[in-house]
């Protein structure tokens, strides 16, 4: 069954009707009702793009963590030309939810890591809902450090509702894994561009987000916490959700006037799930004009911009 969001529900119905007429048409062809079917696909992509230029912040959220909208691999497959995928972290295992690997990104050679999600039940329970453990952050820095020492850039694709809170990954410390891993991307002397496809769920997204050119798809959401979760402690209650998302500022839309991202990747009409062709050429040409530029920088300036990068973030005034 397909996966339908609420306020899709007028154009998926338009959609329903347009689809009827076509086969009214088959069967009996008539000028008049071709000219309907015209009248009434314009009116759907009219209806489309009125619901898509003046969503709200929950809104975008929903469609963050649409079923249907390309993951990480998704995008690999899309914008990569080849993936060798390379797993473990030389201590503990692999973690299934943060595939990484070398791979040529528009014929420019890249390291890429990012969390993936699952489509069914056991995929999610491999990829662990996207929820990185300790051993997934700490793989992302030993790849990380590969493509420092080979001259590489690297791209790293965040969507995830956070960090696994399991017991198993609070015994192998994942709050030091990804501490850890901030300290580290700070000091790469290589360029690093981040992009948030979906979700960008608190540390779990911070993890192996420090980085020169941060960006974000047009619906997705970077946030120090999840709506449902700002709601609970706030409100009481997951009700408030949608209030709680306007309150933190977590779309691309804010984040770019507050200046914590760089970049907003658009989406084709709908959303990325409607098109995930479209999507991934967006991704891949913005991601290959950032790393162009940051190639053109020297070592000491690329970390220097870096730094100044994270300097700069978040204000307060003393009396």
């Amino acid at each position: 069954m397909k996966h339908v969001l609420e306020f899709e529900k007028p154009v998926i119905k338009l959609r329903e009707e347009i689809e009827e007429a076509r086969k009214k048409m088959a069967s009996k062809p008539s000028d008049k009702l071709a000219a309907q079917i015209i009248d009434m696909e314009n009116k759907a992509e009219a209806l489309l793009r009125d619901i898509h230029t003046n969503l709200n912040p929950w809104q975008r959220v929903q469609i963050s963590r649409h079923i249907n909208r390309p993951f990480m691999l998704d995008y690999v497959k899309h914008c990569c030309d080849d993936f060798t995928e390379l797993h473990g972290d030389r201590h503990i295992g692999d973690d299934h939810a943060m595939p990484a690997g070398f791979a040529t990104w528009g014929g420019k050679k890249v390291v890429v890591i990012g969390h993936q999600k699952g489509r069914d039940t056991k995929e999610n329970l491999l990829r662990n809902f996207g929820s990185a453990h300790p051993e997934g952050y700490r793989k992302a820095l030993r790849l990380m450090r590969m493509a420092e020492k080979f001259g590489l850039p690297i791209v790293t694709l965040i969507d995830t509702p956070g960090a696994f809170p399991g017991i198993g990954a609070e015994e192998r410390n994942i709050a030091e894994a990804i501490a850890f891993n901030l300290r580290e991307m700070m000091l790469l002397k290589t360029p690093i561009v981040a992009v948030v496809i979906g979700e960008g769920g608190s540390g779990g997204a911070l993890g192996i987000g420090i980085a020169d050119k941060v960006l974000m798809m047009e619906n997705a959401y970077y946030s120090v916490i999840s709506p449902e979760g700002c709601a609970a402690i706030l409100w009481k209650h997951r009700e408030h959700a949608p209030e709680a998302a306007s309150a933190l500022k977590l779309s691309a839309q804010d984040l770019s006037k507050l200046g914590i991202i760089d970049g907003i990747v658009p989406e084709p009409a709908g959303g990325a799930h409607n098109d995930h062709f479209a999507a991934a050429e967006a991704l891949k040409g913005t991601v290959l004009s950032a790393i162009n530029d940051l190639e053109k920088l020297s070592t000491a300036d690329l970390l220097e911009g870096r730094y100044q990068k994270f300097r700069a973030l978040g204000k307060f005034t003393e009396n």
